[in-house]
């Protein structure tokens, strides 16, 4: 599948992607995970986010915080594939470009994200390694993996 990324700090967002990525995060987070949450947290305003589109179709999203912000180490997060590219490999291209991406920000950092336990095999496969116990956030398992 031939996808365009985008790449950006919030301020340089267009207000189309600012809605988009915000409706696929509710679509998902919100409607599919059944999951009541303020997902707009003021963090999104402070981070960079890729977007993956496909035909002008959001496919996936995820958004990257500076270390400190909610660890102390850089983060990837509100990592999302649209129920429509699940299985295409849509995933597997997000997380190794938000990987990349997070790299060059913040290079020779380690990157800490809270998975979703059922995703655990998903990270395992980039490398990053389970760091503690599981944790109930907005009634689902998590984890956090560490990759250094």
């Amino acid at each position: 599948m031939n996808y365009t990324s985008i790449f950006k700090a919030f301020a340089d967002l267009t207000v189309n992607e600012l809605y988009d990525l915000l409706r696929l995060r509710s679509e998902v987070f919100v409607v599919e995970q059944n999951c009541v949450f303020l997902d707009m947290d003021n963090k999104d305003q402070i981070c960079h986010h890729l977007l993956l589109y496909a035909d002008d179709v959001l496919l996936a999203y995820a958004r990257v915080l500076p270390p400190g912000l909610h660890y102390a180490e850089a983060s990837i997060g509100r990592v999302i594939t649209s129920l429509a590219a699940r299985g295409t490999g849509t995933g597997k291209e997000l997380m190794e470009l938000a990987i990349s991406a997070t790299k060059k920000l913040y290079p020779d950092q380690p990157l800490r994200i809270g998975a979703q336990l059922y995703a655990l095999k998903f990270y395992e496969r980039f490398g990053f390694l389970r760091d503690g116990e599981i944790y109930d956030e907005d009634g689902i398992d998590h984890v956090e993996m560490i990759l250094s």
